[in-house]
This record gives structure tokens, C-alpha cells and sequence, in this order.
């Protein structure tokens, strides 16, 4: 399996400093600071990068489940919602999943999310946080 690589670059103190990320594929870079982490200024943050890779990968898991049983979802969007806290602390992660499987009754389909949390790999690597998810059968 490939590696992935990412960079991060920062110059200052925590308060007063700015940083850059970038992923290796080049489809993504951009700026980080204090006030885009801790507050609400324009840039993203470790936590929106940690939200954005936990929702691809339990959305693509997921439909991965799905078309295994037969049952190929016409869609799954999942919004990744993570709660750092003022220790700093990430104390929480709120998944909202929202799949579109016409025919798919709503029991097997708590059974497939579940299925799914076992198998994402973001879930094992994140087990040290509470990640709940809220699922919708469409």
C-alpha cells in the first residue's frame, strides 16, 4: 500500500504566527493560524483537514459495505463534524451520514454502518476520540 505524504510549515509563535499546508498530490494547499484555528478567521486548521479525511474515508468504506452485499449505494455524503476543546483538546467527532440506497431496509443498514465503523481505517487510527454517527437511509 502507498505512503502518503503531507507538509506543513510554520513561522512565529503560536499567537502571532502563520503556517501553510499542502498535500503531495498538489490538490490541496493552504494557510493556518490562530485565528483560523482557535477562532473563526478565514483558513482552515488541523481539525477541518482531520474532518474532511474522516468523512472521505467512512463515506468510501461505507459504499464499499454496501456494494459488497449487493446493495450498491447510489450515493453516500457524510459531514465530519470534530470538537477541539480550549485545552487544546479534540474532544469529540460527530459523523452525519446521509446514503442513498433505494429498496435497502433500515435495519440492514444500521448493521452496514456499523460494518463500516470496523473497517475505516480513519476510525482505528482516531479510536483514542469518541466518534459518533448519525445515519440516514434515503
Amino acid at each position: 500500500m502507498p505512503s502518503r505524504t503531507s507538509i506543513a510549515l510554520w513561522k512565529g509563535d503560536i499567537q502571532d504566527g502563520i503556517g501553510s499546508v499542502a498535500v503531495e498530490s498538489g490538490s490541496f494547499e493552504g494557510f493556518y493560524g490562530f485565528g483560523s484555528r482557535f477562532q473563526q478567521a478565514p483558513g482552515t486548521n488541523p481539525e477541518e483537514l482531520l474532518a474532511a479525511a474522516q468523512a472521505g474515508s467512512f463515506s468510501m468504506f461505507l459504499a464499499n459495505v454496501l456494494a459488497a452485499v449487493g446493495r450498491p449505494a447510489e450515493s453516500v455524503e457524510t459531514v465530519a463534524t470534530v470538537t477541539l476543546d480550549e485545552e487544546p483538546e479534540i474532544k469529540k467527532i460527530v459523523l452525519t451520514t446521509r446514503a442513498v440506497v433505494p429498496g435497502l431496509p433500515i435495519e440492514e443498514f444500521a448493521a452496514y454502518i456499523e460494518t463500516a465503523k470496523a473497517a475505516c481505517p480513519m476510525f482505528k487510527a482516531l479510536s483514542a476520540v469518541p466518534i459518533t454517527v448519525k445515519a440516514e437511509l434515503v
